[in-house]
């Protein structure tokens, strides 16, 4: 691979993780937030099964194989994206939403100690406390206020729970799917998550999708941008040696999610609130870098 490719892979990664963010926002006045994330979630599943065929990857060759790959998918796919685009549809920034997302690598980190056996050091505690500190200046401040920058509680709490659920599903994948294959893991992790979000849309009452451009054009970049191109190039990365550094990725993602978002829609952040960013954004390189110790990188998009 030459030298610029490689240098361009790690940027087009966190740009194609922070427009999911974006997409989010851009697709809300087209589509209730749980009926898209349904129709997303199934065409990404049949586009990475068709992937998978044409790759002749390896599938599970046990049930419990099959059924830990759909259960990490319940919990990354399913509830954290249905969470995330139920947020910024009732009014979350994208930014403030990635920023929730990006607190993810600390949580999985904080409990890798616990759950996992692994040795957590001074330096990345150092890092999850900073982030968290971060993460606060960001959102205390103006959760519930009534402005273009304020914060709905609900809302907040939700994309929380997403988090939440994103977090013990990469400890689920970490304990029961570490060996598994790419491309499959990431199918049955898709399929895992329409299985849930389906009778959740309907459940719900949400299934309205109005037919219209900016609708078609989210649908396909969530899909084929966000979703497979995002698996793709993790894979790359992966190759290439570089899973360590991938968790340090993410704490570039909330600064540029909330900067498309400022650009595309007036999303706009104060002073406070980007200076806490950039904490964040610090602690979760510190806790996340590859002198703090081995980290997660995060769901298949």
């Amino acid at each position: 691979m030459p030298m610029l490719l490689s240098r361009l892979i790690p940027a087009a990664f966190v740009l194609i993780w922070a427009s999911g963010f974006v997409a989010a926002r851009y697709v809300a006045p087209f589509a209730e937030p749980l009926a898209f994330v349904a129709v997303r979630l199934a065409l990404v599943a049949a586009v990475l099964g068709a992937i998978a065929l044409a790759l002749r990857s390896r599938w599970p060759r046990t049930g419990a194989g099959w059924r830990d790959g759909m259960v990490a998918g319940v919990l990354m796919q399913g509830i954290y994206v249905a969470g995330v685009f139920w947020s910024v549809h009732r009014g979350l920034p994208a930014g403030i939403a990635a920023l929730v997302g990006s607190l993810q690598p600390l949580l999985t980190a904080a409990a890798s100690e616990p759950l996992l056996g692994e040795r957590v050091g001074a330096k990345r505690w150092a890092g999850i406390g900073l982030g968290f500190l971060g993460a606060g200046l960001v959102l205390v401040p103006k959760l519930g206020a009534v402005d273009a920058a304020g914060i709905p509680p609900d809302a907040l709490a939700v994309c929380l729970t997403a988090m939440l659920a994103m977090t013990a599903g990469t400890l689920w994948q970490k304990r029961k799917a570490a060996g598994a294959d790419l491309v499959t893991n990431a199918c049955l992790q898709f399929v895992g998550g329409t299985a849930f979000a389906v009778p959740l849309a309907l459940l719900a009452g949400e299934t309205h999708l109005q037919p219209s451009l900016p609708l078609a054009l989210g649908m396909g970049w969530s899909v084929l941008v966000n979703s497979v191109a995002g698996i793709l190039l993790l894979m790359a990365l992966i190759r290439r040696g570089a899973v360590a550094g991938v968790a340090s990725l993410f704490f570039l993602v909330p600064p540029v999610s909330a900067a498309i978002a400022y650009a595309m829609f007036g999303e706009a952040l104060t002073l406070v609130q980007i200076g806490g960013m950039a904490v964040a954004a610090a602690g979760v390189g510190l806790a996340t870098g590859p002198s703090a110790g081995r980290s997660s990188t995060g769901p298949s998009r």
